[in-house]
């Protein structure tokens, strides 16, 4: 689709994005974004272990959405959520790496250069259960 004033923007902006720290520190990031402490706790708190592997993304998919209860963690769950979807892609997916926007946000960058906003993606599952967790993880592991 041929959109001009996207296309302009585009051009001031594409280049902006700078390797920075995560690419600096591939592993170091990767461990830091790993930790999803308050996730990884309430899963525990219902049984269930997160091992990074893609079928846990099913599994916390299958939870019963009990944070929804709690305006405040909301989001932190949900931000959580999406840095554990992107834990699992960068360590299943061959060439999956994290890449951090001028912004600061965390991004999962796939081999095809396509990347995947995981903080969105986890805060629309903890609030609204859809897209699941599973389900944007095997789009992106297709593509």
């Amino acid at each position: 689709m041929n959109i001009p004033f996207l296309d302009n923007w585009r051009k001031r902006h594409d280049d902006t994005r700078e390797p920075g720290l995560a690419s600096a520190d591939p592993e170091g990031v990767a461990e830091l974004l790993a930790e999803c402490e308050l996730l990884r706790v309430r899963a525990g708190q219902r049984g269930l272990e997160l091992d990074d592997s893609p079928a846990s993304l099913a599994a916390l998919d299958q939870l019963p959405p009990r944070w929804r209860d709690d305006p405040e963690e909301l989001p932190w769950l949900g931000n959580d959520a999406g840095l554990y979807l992107g834990t699992v892609l960068v360590r299943n997916v061959p060439g999956a790496v994290w890449s951090i926007w001028p912004s600061g946000r965390p991004v999962v960058r796939l081999p095809s250069g396509r990347e995947i906003d995981v903080v969105e993606a986890g805060l629309d599952w903890a609030m609204a259960g859809s897209p699941e967790l599973s389900q944007v993880y095997s789009e992106s592991a297709e593509g």
